[in-house]
């Protein structure tokens, strides 16, 4: 049998707003616990999380966006949250979520039966609620920062010999990486779902140089090749990144 992917994969090429198929086959009580999880996207945002999450669960859900159409996706997220026109938003069973993190965590507790998270007594776990955390709390928002400064005064690329806070940042996740595996310890986690989206964010938009992060690069070749985060790609990014905004300029 397919992967539920495979499938979205076929949906998100014929339509502009892709759905999820029906999930693998489940006893009748797993069926009637399964949630409906509805992901109001928009390309290359944050919401891809969600996205991963759910292919790396094997959990259904509908997709919504506009493919190519960014403004558009976001059109929709106003009109279904005006309070908060932000990507992902979450419908879970009717219950309105934002917030990635947050979002992933519901749905872990909920339905991810152990997988992803290392047990709460584990010397892992305190690790990967770091990294959970930190991936918004500390390095997107800094990298963001350095990138919005750049972009208010010359458009340069910072590399200087002072590091930035974005920066800073950066080295912080690579020396973890040099002691560790993946963000959430000796396994795999959501931590690492969290950490790909402001890390990518840095090395594209050249806030960071990626030479000076070795552990990084390495963990970014093995995390991307994970068949969910492939099938995640295909589904949820089908034409690749739309109206990126502009990288810094290199020295």
């Amino acid at each position: 049998m397919k992967p539920i992917g495979y499938l979205l994969a076929a949906l998100a090429v014929a339509a502009a707003t892709p759905a999820c198929t029906s999930p693998p086959e489940q006893s009748a009580q797993a069926a009637a616990e399964t949630p409906k999880i509805v992901i109001y996207h928009a390309e290359g945002r944050r919401s891809e999380r969600v996205v991963w999450l759910c292919e790396e669960l094997g959990i259904p859900y509908e997709l919504k966006f506009r493919r190519g159409d960014v403004a558009g996706s976001f059109a929709d997220i106003q009109a279904i949250n005006p309070g908060m026109r932000v990507a992902p938003t979450v419908f879970y069973n009717a219950e309105l979520l934002v917030e990635s993190g947050a979002i992933l965590e519901v749905i872990l507790d909920r339905n991810g039966g152990g997988r992803l998270v290392p047990p709460v007594n584990s010397a892992d776990y305190g690790l990967h609620l770091k990294f959970m955390h930190f991936a918004e709390g500390t390095l997107a928002s800094d990298v963001i920062a350095d990138y919005r400064v750049a972009r208010a005064t010359d458009g340069k690329a910072p590399r200087g010999e002072t590091e930035t806070d974005g920066q800073r940042a950066m080295r912080f996740a690579d020396d973890h990486l040099a002691k560790h595996p993946w963000f959430g310890g000796s396994e795999f986690t959501a931590a690492d779902i969290m950490m790909v989206f402001p890390i990518s964010y840095a090395i594209r938009m050249n806030v960071a140089d990626p030479a000076k992060y070795p552990h990084i690069a390495e963990w970014q070749t093995r995390v991307e090749a994970r068949p969910a985060f492939q099938r995640m790609l295909a589904i949820a990014r089908p034409d690749g990144r739309v109206a990126p905004p502009p990288s810094l300029t290199l020295p």
